[in-house]
This record gives C-alpha cells, sequence and structure tokens, in this order.
C-alpha cells in the first residue's frame, strides 16, 4: 500500500494520515510514515517525538562540486533502518527535518537526503511489504516538484468548501500531469450536517473513500499537542478514521 496525504492547508490531512497510519499499523500491518513537512504536523498527530536535530543530516554530504549525495554505505534501506525513528504503535517515522528559529539551513542536508532515498524507495525489496504513508505540507507544491514518487494513490482530504476543492482540483490536475498511472480517493473531513459531500465528490471527479465529521475531540488534540488517538480513542473523527481504513484493507492491497 503506497499513499500520499494531500490538501489544503487547514484541511486536517495530518490527522487524518497520522490516525491512519497508527490504525493500519494496529492491524498488523508494517507502516513507514514519511513527513516531508517542515512543520511538526504530523509528528504531533503521531504522538511521535521530533528530534533536536534532523536523523538525516547524518546521510547526507556535498561533493566537490557542490552537489548532495548520500555518504557512502547508505542507501535507501540504510536510511530508513538508521535514521527512521519510532512511533507509537510500531510506526516508523522518517522526517525531512523541522524549522525552528535558525531557519531551513540547518536542515539542508536532511532535505536533500530525503529526497533521494523517496526516489528509491521503489529498489527497497525489505519495504514490499509495507505500507508507506506520506503527509505531504498544505497545497500543491510539493506534488508539482515530485515529493511523493512512492504513491500508487493520493487521498486528496478536502473540506467540504470552495477554496479546499479548488486546491485539490490543482493537485489533481499537476499529478495526472507527472503520472499516467495516479489514482486518486476523496477523503471529505469537517463534515457537519449541512455539509454537501455529493457536490465535493461529483466537483473532482474522484470516487470518495469516506467521510470524516467536523469533532471538538480533533480541535482539543491540536490545541493540546498531542495524538488524536491518545486524546480520544472513541471520538467520532477516530472511528471514521477506522472505516477508511477498513475500506483500504477491502481495496486489492497489491493496486495501492
Amino acid at each position: 500500500m503506497r499513499l500520499a496525504v494531500v490538501g489544503k492547508g487547514g484541511s486536517g490531512k495530518s490527522v487524518v494520515a497520522a490516525t491512519l497510519a497508527r490504525l493500519l499499523a494496529r492491524r498488523g500491518h508494517r507502516v513507514l510514515a514519511l513527513d516531508s513537512d517542515t512543520l511538526p504536523g504530523l509528528s504531533i498527530s503521531l504522538g511521535a517525538d521530533v528530534p533536536d536535530d534532523a536523523p538525516l543530516n547524518a546521510a547526507a554530504e556535498r561533493n566537490e562540486k557542490g552537489r548532495w549525495h548520500l555518504v557512502k554505505g547508505v542507501g535507501p534501506a540504510r536510511a530508513v533502518q538508521r535514521y527512521a525513528t519510532d512511533a507509537p504503535d510500531g510506526v516508523r517515522l522518517l522526517q525531512l527535518g523541522k524549522t525552528d528559529k535558525r531557519g531551513l539551513a540547518p536542515n539542508r542536508a536532511s532535505h536533500n537526503a530525503f529526497y533521494q532515498v523517496i526516489h528509491r524507495l521503489g529498489d527497497v525489496r525489505s519495504l514490499d511489504d509495507w505500507v508507506i504513508l506520506g503527509d505531504l505540507p498544505a497545497g500543491p507544491r510539493q506534488t508539482a516538484f515530485d515529493w511523493a514518487p512512492y504513491a500508487r494513490r493520493f487521498l486528496l482530504v478536502v473540506e467540504p468548501t470552495w477554496q479546499s476543492m479548488l486546491t485539490a482540483r490543482r493537485i489533481i490536475r499537476i499529478a495526472r500531469e507527472q503520472r499516467d498511472d495516479a489514482e486518486f480517493s476523496l477523503v471529505v473531513n469537517k463534515v457537519t450536517p449541512e455539509a454537501d459531500v455529493q457536490r465535493a465528490e461529483q466537483f473532482l471527479g474522484v470516487p470518495l473513500l469516506g467521510t470524516v465529521p467536523a469533532d471538538d475531540d480533533v480541535r482539543a488534540a491540536e490545541r493540546a499537542g498531542v495524538a488524536l488517538l491518545d486524546l480520544a480513542p472513541d471520538a467520532p473523527a477516530v472511528h471514521a478514521i477506522e472505516r477508511l481504513a477498513d475500506a483500504l484493507d477491502v481495496r486489492n492491497i497489491d493496486r495501492l
């Protein structure tokens, strides 16, 4: 199963991605979560620690021409084995590297290592039976620059608003321009009784995987900076994401 979770900022994609990753791990899947955002949204939603220094900084160096490459002896398999960190429920988390008051510069090596690793994950036979689930930053930029080459399916997390749907449509167009085989599934998040879910499905032309209700427990978890699964494991949103996991497991996993 190879998934990338995308959408507009504020759509709740990190909560969906993190909760889905942990629920799939609880079902016995081995899960590698990929966090390509410089903000710690996925880490918080997983309930995982953010290292003070990006582990992947040790995985890349510059050559004499100033070009970045993985250090000798570190390929994609070893990078995952050595530099991914533990998250709850047995999820392994590979992080791009978070921005702090020093800005992006201290993690340039990590950013370059991450990009090279994700482009070679298809060569890692030991990951063939793993779920690889990536959480991309808000908007279409990383999709345009091929930051989800591992993904066979994009999960579009969309609020039932025009702004969110327009961003999702742009992501679809960009992904389809790059890859003829890209598949898409729609998750409508923050659904209220008056929300028009069918409108989002028709507007995007993407099959609906499921919906997640607007949930005060999600907002409480975000305010507290903790994982939804840890704060409110019986929250309506958790049960809805469990149904997303059901839908993915029912599908032919080899095709995802």
